[in-house]
């Protein structure tokens, strides 16, 4: 008998270095459904399992038929629904995984989204399966998958920290290569929504100062950064909107053909309105 369509995926590298590697057991003979594979693969702990009925759904798949080739097939082998006579060419064979496997990160960034998959990405976050944030103030705060477009290829996933309200980049290079788009830009919003009363937390009051010695840096020191950055950003907006700053004869600006500038006239009339209102101060 033909082995499970779900058996095909090439053996995962351990991108890590942690002396772990995934190969698929594609000689045996024990049958796996292919959302079970899927999930086990590693790299793939973000992802919660997406009911069939769903899937089979036609109305969730609006719009997805764009996405992917042989759709019909590809929902064939994500629901173990392939006739096992179908007979395909290795080419073939990669070609419907690979499919297989963006149609399911698509589908799975609008279950999450339902009552069944908030609930079910909600135990995946008390269980902290998305990792704590790295920020020391946030005291391992649990993290929540987001994707910075709906759209695949655009962006990998991030991880989003409710305490601090800012994203990080996944610690494991094999949760970095997951595309964005699995998990959208809606998720963490609507999750934190939901659950609004559980798992809100207490924004923290707390920042790190920096010293010098035991000593605070001096208020006129961060006076002086800001004053520099907001000289920098002037600069930068200037030399944006075509404006010479760099050298400049006589602090005016620089004709095309190298002559400088001429300071505005002031007349006599005007110097003198100037003084009598300096007088009058």
């Amino acid at each position: 008998m033909a082995p499970e369509h779900h058996q095909f995926a090439q053996p995962q590298q351990d991108v890590d270095g942690d002396g772990d590697e995934y190969i698929s057991d594609s000689g045996s003979d024990f049958n796996e459904q292919w959302i079970d594979w899927f999930l086990g693969i590693k790299g793939n702990e973000y992802f919660c399992d997406v009911d069939v009925d769903y899937i089979l759904d036609k109305f969730n798949l609006t719009g997805l038929n764009t996405e992917v080739e042989k759709m019909s097939k590809v929902i064939d082998m994500i629901t173990d629904g392939l006739d096992e006579e179908y007979e395909i060419g290795d080419k073939e064979r990669d070609h419907l995984e690979a499919n297989a496997n963006k149609l399911y990160g698509l589908i799975h960034q609008r279950y999450i989204i339902t009552t069944k998959g908030l609930n079910k990405m909600h135990l995946k976050y008390k269980n902290a399966d998305f990792g704590y944030c790295y920020r020391v103030y946030c005291e391992l705060q649990h993290l929540l998958p987001i994707g910075l477009s709906d759209h695949v290829g655009v962006s990998t996933v991030k991880l989003y920290c409710p305490k601090c309200e800012d994203i990080y980049n996944p610690k494991s290079s094999r949760h970095a290569q997951i595309d964005g788009a699995y998990f959208g830009t809606t998720f963490p919003g609507m999750f934190l929504q939901t659950f609004a009363a559980e798992v809100m937390p207490v924004h923290p009051v707390e920042r790190y100062i920096p010293k010098i010695f035991g000593f605070n840096i001096h208020q006129y020191a961060k006076l002086a950064r800001w004053q520099e950055l907001q000289r920098n950003k002037q600069i930068k907006r200037l030399t944006e909107s075509g404006i010479n700053v760099a050298n400049v004869m006589n602090g005016y600006n620089i004709n095309p053909d190298g002559s400088p500038l001429k300071p505005p006239v002031v007349s006599s009339g005007s110097r003198s309105r100037m003084r009598s209102s300096r007088s009058d101060k």
